[in-house]
C-alpha cells in the first residue's frame, strides 16, 4: 500500500481542469423519512475536489497503454455497478451522483445494484458486459475476487474505473483508475479527533467496517497508527464489525456496552454504525456526550449528531463521484493520461462548523 504522501502526487495530471470543473453534485433522500433529510445537490464545497497534487511525476494510464482504442464517450454505453443495498445515504448519494452526471453528458447508463452480495456483483458486471457497456464503472464489495470480470472485460478492451474502493489488480492492465479518498488518512484525522474529545486517555472501542476491503482495513490503521503515536493513554479494548450497517452498529455496541460498561470512546467507520452506536447509547440510558463518538462519512443525520451532543466528529468521504468519474473516462477514451490513483480531498465535521455546514452534508 502507497503511504498517503505517495498517493497524493498521482493526482497531478487531472487536477488542474479539475479542480475548476467539479462542482457538481448529485445527492438523494436517506431512507430514514422520519427526519425530513434530503440531500444537498447544490451545498456550496459538497463536490469532490482532487486533492493537491505534490511533488514528483504522476503514475498514469493511457488508452494505448491499456490496449484499447479512442473513442467518445458521448456514443459509449457506461455500465455502473454498486455494491451495497441503498439504505445507506453514501450509497444514495453515489448512484444519484452517477446518474446525474450521465444524463448532464448524455451518455447511456446501465446499472446494477449487487444487493451487499459479492456473488451477485460479479455476475451483475458480467451481465453488463454482456449487454454492451463498452466502460464500466464499479463501486467494489470486495477488493478480492475480481478475476473472471476482469477475464471478461480484458478480453473486450473494456476500462474500468473503480470508485471508492480498490480491487486486487493491475493497474493499467486490469483497470485504468482509482477514485477514492486517502482512508490511512481519515482514520488518522478520527483518531486526531477522538484524542481531542476525550483527552487522550480512556478505553475505545472500533466499529469495524465489513471484512475484505481496503476501506476497513486502512480506516482501522490509521486509527491505531495515530492513537499508539499520540495517544498511549487511550487503549484500544475492544473491535468488532458492524458490516458498515446501522442495526448491526447498534447490536454490537449494546454488546460492547455490557461487557465494557466503563467504555470511554467508540471510533465508527463509517456514520450508520455510529447512528447504530447512538441509539444504543440512547437505549441505555445514557447522556449525549458520555461517550464520545467519532465517525466516517458525512450523513446528515450524524452530522446532525453532532449538533445534539451525541457525536463529537465526523470525517467525510465524500460519495458523488459522478463527475469525476466521467471525467476520468472521458480524459482517458479521448486518449489523454490519466492518474493512476485519484484521491479526492475530505473535509471534517465538528461542533465548531456542524450547524453551519449542515446543507454541504448528504
Amino acid at each position: 500500500m502507497k503511504s498517503s504522501a505517495v498517493r497524493r502526487t498521482t493526482t497531478t495530471v487531472l487536477a488542474a481542469s479539475l479542480l475548476a470543473t467539479l462542482s457538481l453534485t448529485g445527492c438523494a433522500k436517506s431512507e430514514d423519512s422520519s427526519t425530513g433529510d434530503t440531500g444537498s445537490a447544490t451545498g456550496g464545497g459538497s463536490g469532490q475536489v482532487v486533492a493537491t497534487p505534490g511533488a514528483g511525476d504522476a503514475e498514469t494510464c493511457t488508452v494505448e497503454q491499456f490496449g484499447g482504442k479512442r473513442t467518445d464517450l458521448a456514443g459509449a454505453t457506461v455500465g455502473f455497478s454498486q455494491s451495497e443495498k441503498e439504505a445507506n445515504p453514501f450509497r444514495i448519494a453515489e448512484t444519484a451522483s452517477i446518474k446525474a452526471e450521465a444524463e448532464k453528458r448524455g451518455v447511456t447508463l446501465l446499472t446494477a445494484n449487487a444487493q451487499s452480495q459479492f456473488s451477485k456483483q460479479i455476475s451483475d458486471v458480467q451481465d453488463l458486459i454482456a449487454k454492451g457497456a463498452d466502460l464500466l464503472v464499479i463501486a467494489p464489495l470486495n477488493s478480492d475476487g475480481w478475476g473472471p470480470v476482469l477475464r471478461t472485460a480484458a478480453a473486450r478492451k473494456i476500462p474500468i474505473v473503480t470508485i471508492d474502493r480498490k480491487i486486487n489488480a493491475t493497474v493499467c492492465k486490469d483497470y485504468v483508475s482509482f477514485i477514492g479518498s486517502d482512508f490511512v488518512e481519515q482514520g488518522r484525522r478520527a483518531a486526531e479527533r477522538m484524542i481531542e474529545a476525550t483527552g487522550g486517555k480512556g478505553k475505545v472501542a472500533i466499529l469495524l467496517g465489513t471484512a475484505g476491503n481496503n476501506v476497513t482495513t486502512e480506516r482501522t490503521k490509521g486509527f491505531k497508527d495515530e492513537i499508539k503515536a499520540k495517544a498511549p493513554g487511550l487503549e484500544v479494548v475492544f473491535e468488532q464489525t458492524g458490516e458498515f450497517a446501522r442495526e448491526k452498529g447498534q447490536q454490537v455496541t449494546e454488546q460492547l456496552i455490557q461487557s465494557n460498561p466503563d467504555i470511554t470512546g467508540i471510533y465508527a467507520e463509517n456514520d450508520e454504525m455510529g447512528l447504530g452506536a447512538v441509539n444504543a447509547l440512547k437505549s441505555a440510558g445514557k447522556e449525549a456526550g458520555a461517550v464520545k463518538i467519532v465517525t466516517v462519512d458525512g450523513t446528515r443525520n450524524a452530522v446532525r449528531g453532532i449538533v445534539d451532543g451525541w457525536i463529537s466528529g465526523v470525517i467525510e468521504s465524500n460519495p458523488r463521484f459522478g463527475p469525476l468519474a466521467f471525467q476520468t473516462l472521458d480524459t482517458f477514451t479521448r486518449g489523454e493520461k490519466v492518474a493512476q490513483d485519484i484521491v479526492i480531498q475530505d473535509s471534517a465535521y465538528t461542533e465548531k462548523n456542524a450547524k453551519s455546514d449542515l446543507d454541504k452534508a448528504f
